[in-house]
């Protein structure tokens, strides 16, 4: 079974890819997250940017890597509210 963290982490890795691909940007909602999960997409997203512009090859091991901290973090903080966009 896939643990919540785990999901977050797959989540936000499959939309960062999207995003900077530019295939995909929008409401959170539409991409099944959360607004604490969109959070850390626009976090991952931004850092990958970052990194690219200064020539890193290989964002995808960044990208995992930022998805799943920022998912951890997330979690050990209490994860999900318990408002609409947790």
């Amino acid at each position: 079974m896939t643990s919540d963290e785990d999901l977050c982490a797959k989540l936000v890795g499959h939309w960062a890819r999207q995003v900077l691909n530019g295939r995909a940007y929008g409401d959170y909602q539409s991409m099944g997250l959360s607004g604490g999960q969109y959070d850390i997409l626009r976090e991952v997203v931004d850092s990958a940017r970052a990194a690219e512009r200064q020539g890193a090859a290989d964002l995808g091991q960044s990208i995992d890597r930022e998805a799943r901290e920022g998912c951890a973090e997330w979690y050990r903080a209490g994860g999900p509210g318990k408002g609409p966009w947790g």
